[in-house]
């Protein structure tokens, strides 16, 4: 089944170029190509995409806004930021309205292919530097106990395992678990847990196990 890809772009030139790239790869589909944020907002949803590249800096309704709209629309789907710079603030405020991680425009075509495939089996590609902003954003105490007492064990080993950097497919090696069955569990820890995205969910796990910020490491092979 070919990793269906939707893009939100609003240069046409590299929008167009993004599309022919997707078209052209094996094993790729593009879903749907938007111009603008409230396009997206609007008709991306019925494309149902794995995948969607979504520029950060869009006129108008900006990246960020247009990922908080269309998460709950579409929860499985795989969000990741095209940014021209690493501007920390803003792609912090995209991971924590939903966003997987984030890409350079000027990533190479093939490495860019490679992490699609990456976030579409579990990956979240992001320095090091921002996985540990948004896990100290996390790391608050929980009134009334930690979320991860809502969890069934296996869940817990599920999140355990994604918060020490495993794909979906080597968590469902590891637990002798099909991949959907993993998707499952993954889907019932974002909502036990009231997020949205990987990232999300393995920051407030860290936040409940590992030292104060200040202490702690980055995420592992996020």
């Amino acid at each position: 089944m070919p990793i269906r890809v939707s893009i939100v772009e609003d240069n046409a030139r590299f929008r167009g170029g993004l599309q022919k790239l997707i078209q052209s790869s094996p094993d790729f589909q593009c879903a749907s190509a938007h111009a603008s944020a409230e396009s997206a907002v609007a008709d991306l949803p019925a494309a149902q995409p794995h995948v969607v590249l979504m520029d950060i800096n869009l006129p108008g309704m900006n990246g960020v806004e247009c990922v908080r709209r269309l998460k709950p629309f579409l929860p499985a789907t795989q969000i990741v930021m095209l940014t021209v710079y690493e501007n920390t603030e803003l792609i912090f405020q995209a991971l924590s309205a939903g966003a997987t991680g984030y890409l350079l425009k000027q990533t190479p075509p093939a490495d860019l292919l490679a992490a699609i495939r990456d976030v579409r089996a579990g990956g979240a590609p992001m320095t090091s530097h921002i996985a540990r902003k948004l896990v100290q954003s996390f790391q608050r105490p929980s009134p009334g106990g930690t979320k991860d007492e809502l969890l069934s064990s296996r869940e817990s080993e599920v999140l355990e395992l994604l918060a020490k950097g495993y794909l979906y497919k080597e968590i469902a090696d590891k637990l002798g678990l099909t991949y959907a069955t993993v998707h499952t569990h993954i889907r019932h820890i974002y909502e036990k847990l009231h997020v949205r995205s990987r990232t999300e969910a393995v920051a407030k796990h860290l936040g409940q196990t590992q030292p104060p910020a200040g202490s702690g490491s980055p995420l592992p092979r996020p």
